[in-house]
């Protein structure tokens, strides 16, 4: 946005204090960028209605899951467009319990989540000329059978997973699979620095048509765009999860979450995004238009704003959706 100020979590938290009026009103909303591209979308979207609509600075604070959490919880964060709440369940309905923020609303429930190969790997392609490397591959247990598939360049014998990037919730839950699956045996856990770092690893891989496993998920440009599957697992069991890990990854509602001092601070904004909804597939739209036209997350909101006039102006007023369509144009 043309008033966004990306503020790294790491070295400081954003203050409060300063963002706030001295009626204790906000000037400036902060929301979280946990660093990937949805939550980076649905910001954009978020700050222009904020922005144009309501008439507020926003800021964008960015860092790990776990620091982005808990500058929500102690307010240094006022807006969190995407919390997996099942990734970080314990901490989450601890801060729920403790009344430090509030989830206002789920912004999609139908992503999933795992470890994936592009699906030539099992089946083949035959336009591109690409046989079947694992064509009995299924599950993740399964891939300690094939580290001569998913070689890993760095460690000759052995086979290399693509984790999530280190700081990420989901790496631990994939740390604890690799224990629960006996992975260890032939396959090394290899940490991407980051999602880009991951994402690249990828379609390098895709476009060469060679063997890839890794963790990703949906909604993204990625599984919009590639033709990737799931390998599968136990359907998922909460008693197995939180011993082992070695289920299904839990369905998990992504809800826009808000300090517990939103609601007073911001009242019309907080009630804009109680209303705030979308779906995986809406989601990956955004992110497809990014990555075909090489667009930022901003030019993306609005590309999907005009495409969606009907879905994002039922969240607020007729009079706030008028200023925003005006800064459309």
């Amino acid at each position: 946005m043309k008033k966004l100020a990306l503020v790294v979590l790491a070295i400081s938290f954003v203050v409060l204090s300063a963002c706030s009026s001295s009626d204790g009103e906000l000037d400036t909303i902060v929301l979280a960028d946990a660093g990937w591209d949805s939550v980076r979308v649905h910001n954009s979207i978020a700050q222009q209605i904020i922005e144009e609509g309501f008439g507020y600075d926003t800021e964008v604070t960015a860092g790990s899951t776990a620091a982005t959490i808990e500058g929500l919880r102690q307010g240094d964060i006022n807006v969190y467009m995407e919390v997996w709440t099942d990734n970080i369940k314990e901490v989450y309905e601890e801060a729920i319990e403790a009344g430090d923020f509030e989830a206002v609303s789920v912004n999609f429930d139908d992503n999933v989540q795992g470890l994936y190969v592009p699906t030539y790997v099992i089946e083949g392609d035959e336009e591109r000329g690409i046989e079947p490397a694992a064509p009995d591959l299924k599950t993740v247990e399964d891939l300690k059978k094939y580290p001569d598939v998913f070689k890993d360049p760095e460690d000759p014998g052995r086979g290399r997973i693509l984790n999530a990037p280190s700081g990420w919730a989901v790496a631990e839950a994939i740390n604890a699979k690799f224990d629960a699956y006996g992975l260890e045996e032939t396959m090394n856990n290899f940490m991407p620095g980051s999602d880009a770092a991951a994402v690249a690893d990828l379609v390098d891989a895709y476009e060469a048509g060679e063997p890839w496993v890794g963790y990703y998920w949906s909604p993204t440009a990625i599984t919009a765009k590639y033709d990737l599957t799931l390998l599968e697992e136990a359907p998922y069991d909460e008693a197995v999860w939180e011993e082992t890990k070695a289920t299904e990854f839990p369905p998990n509602d992504v809800v826009v979450a808000v300090h517990k001092d939103f609601p007073e601070q911001a009242p019309e904004v907080y009630d804009f995004l109680s209303n705030y909804e979308t779906s995986s597939g809406l989601t990956e739209e955004a992110l497809k238009y990014m990555d075909e036209n090489g667009a930022d997350p901003e030019e993306a909101a609005i590309w999907w704003m005009n495409e969606h006039e009907d879905i994002w102006t039922s969240w607020v007023s007729e009079e706030i959706a008028e200023k925003v369509k005006e800064s459309l144009q």
